[in-house]
């Protein structure tokens, strides 16, 4: 799986910068999302496999915050490209004839700059909040990786202070984002309903069908570790639940957006023509 996720995202990318139809703003976004998923995934997937193989599931203390730290700006790095892509989408349906002026290449330089330090500081902020707690040495972390509700749970300290922090984080670098792809979305199916003819409304909603399709995926996994690991005290379950949003997610993005985008089909076709 983890192979799969490298070679379909690494494809994305090799497809998006050679074919010169698909130099415009939503592909050079995808193209980006797609090297945040390599580094999502690669976070944690390698570590863990190499532990399975040597049998060695050890972790420095400086390890586990690097490995933090990095999880967390991949994972609000592709929550903010979400919904750069869905201010895309809008401006487009929307604002069709003025697309190209609004959707400049500055622009879309200065959202893709923006979401990566507003990702760089979630992540800098998670990290200096773990490296204030204190742990007992050999501690056991019951995950295949440095999750911070995890390491909350096994801090010798009083950590309610923490708890409330990590809960206002969340409701910052994760819902502003989800409430600009709502928002957005509201505005593209206010906008499309008023099309009259029926293949304008499906051309439309082709569009977006594969971002939609992509952040319900993103943020419905996600909700789904949360909810695992407030209502059940298993971390087993808790365990599984991330497994599915730090591996499937980053490895089914590819296919959504390859196999509902004729574009990328047709880029592909002539990739391939011209490698053969």
């Amino acid at each position: 799986m983890y192979l799969v996720t490298i070679l379909g995202n690494l494809i994305i990318i090799l497809i998006v910068s050679s074919d010169s139809h698909l130099h415009t703003p939503m592909y050079f976004f995808l193209s980006i999302l797609s090297m945040a998923d390599i580094g999502f995934t690669s976070t944690t997937i390698p570590k863990m496999i190499l532990d399975i193989q040597t049998h060695s599931r050890v972790i420095s203390y400086a390890g586990c915050l690097i490995q933090l730290s990095f999880f967390c700006l991949f994972v609000c790095l592709d929550s903010t490209l979400l919904t750069v892509m869905a201010y895309d989408r809008f401006v487009a349906i929307c604002y069709p004839l003025h697309y190209p002026v609004i959707m400049n290449t500055r622009l879309c330089s200065l959202l893709v700059l923006g979401s990566f330090l507003i990702s760089l500081m979630n992540s800098q902020l998670h990290c200096l909040l773990m490296s204030q707690l204190s742990f007992c040495t050999n501690v056991e972390i019951p995950h295949f990786f440095c999750d911070p509700p995890q390491l909350l749970k096994l801090a010798c300290n009083d950590t309610s202070t923490n708890n409330i922090l990590i809960y206002i984080f969340g409701a910052i670098f994760g819902g502003i984002p989800l409430s600009g792809i709502i928002f957005s979305y509201y505005k593209i199916v206010s906008s499309i309903l008023r099309v009259s003819s029926s293949s304008g409304k499906y051309k439309a909603f082709v569009t977006c069908g594969s971002h939609l399709s992509v952040v319900c995926l993103f943020y419905g996994t996600g909700l789904g570790v949360y909810l695992s690991s407030t209502v059940s005290h298993s971390p087993k379950k808790g365990a599984v639940a991330s497994v599915v949003y730090t591996t499937v997610t980053p490895m089914m993005n590819p296919f959504i957006y390859s196999l509902r985008n004729r574009d990328i089909k047709r880029a592909l076709q002539r990739l391939l023509n011209r490698t053969t």
